[in-house]
């Protein structure tokens, strides 16, 4: 097992995706998930519902942590000013997406906020980043911008499982690793490059993001107890 941040509960590494149209879908989920969630990602579908900072203030009041998964993407100075308006709600994590001088900007701003540098997508393969003109596979994209990341004073990156295990190897030991894209069984949807929870813990990731595996399942505690169990076997097996 690679190593990975011990500072992290445990049933906070599980990272549900609230991605959702309306307020009471939201509040639903949350109802229903109880404890057996203690980290939300709130990212732009449920930002357009008109009610992220309510949404917000409630999950904060449950004592759950948020992140604010925005991908912020814009000239250096508005990227800052959002970041300070972001972290003046608590907020724990938050996404960024763009060059080196956007990324320092959002550093700068922070406060007591994290920020995380998206690296690659997980919806995209080799195909797509070829298109994009990226001339180097996924691993070596991922791998570069994470040590930029935290270069410029960012806390972590966005990556899929399938690169944790380089950045644990060859990135700095404090980077924070976030990945989306991971699937409990078989995958059929526009996720590309994605992993097990077991494997992706195994491998060196911090905190695994998971949406639709918990949201549309029967049963979504059951769903989201199982992911839990799922990483703590991880961890326990070294």
């Amino acid at each position: 097992m690679t190593t990975v941040n011990t500072h992290i509960s445990n049933r906070e590494r599980l990272i549900f995706a609230l991605d959702v149209p309306t307020l009471e879908e939201a509040q639903a989920l949350i109802s229903t998930l109880g404890d057996s969630v203690e980290f939300y990602k709130l990212g732009l579908e449920v930002f357009l519902s008109g009610h992220y900072f309510e949404l917000l203030a409630e999950l904060k009041g449950k004592g759950k942590k948020v992140f604010a998964d925005l991908k912020l993407f814009d000239i250096p100075a508005t990227v800052a000013a959002a970041v300070r308006q972001l972290a003046r709600h608590e907020i724990d994590f938050c996404t960024v997406h763009g060059n080196d001088s956007m990324l320092k900007a959002a550093a700068d701003a922070k406060g007591n906020m994290q920020i995380l540098a998206v690296t690659a997508l997980t919806s995209l393969d080799q195909g797509d980043l070829d298109d994009m003109g990226f001339k180097c596979d996924a691993r070596t994209l991922v791998l570069s911008r994470a040590k930029r990341a935290l270069a410029l004073g960012c806390d972590g990156v966005v990556s899929s499982g399938l690169e944790v295990s380089v950045l644990r190897q060859y990135a700095a030991p404090q980077l924070i690793t976030v990945c989306p894209g991971i699937r409990p069984i078989h995958n059929d949807d526009d996720q590309q490059r994605v992993m097990t929870p077991f494997q992706a813990i195994r491998d060196g990731a911090d905190y695994l993001v998971v949406g639709r595996p918990i949201r549309t399942a029967s049963d979504p505690v059951a769903t989201a107890e199982a992911i839990q169990n799922e990483i703590a076997r991880a961890l326990a097996n070294p």
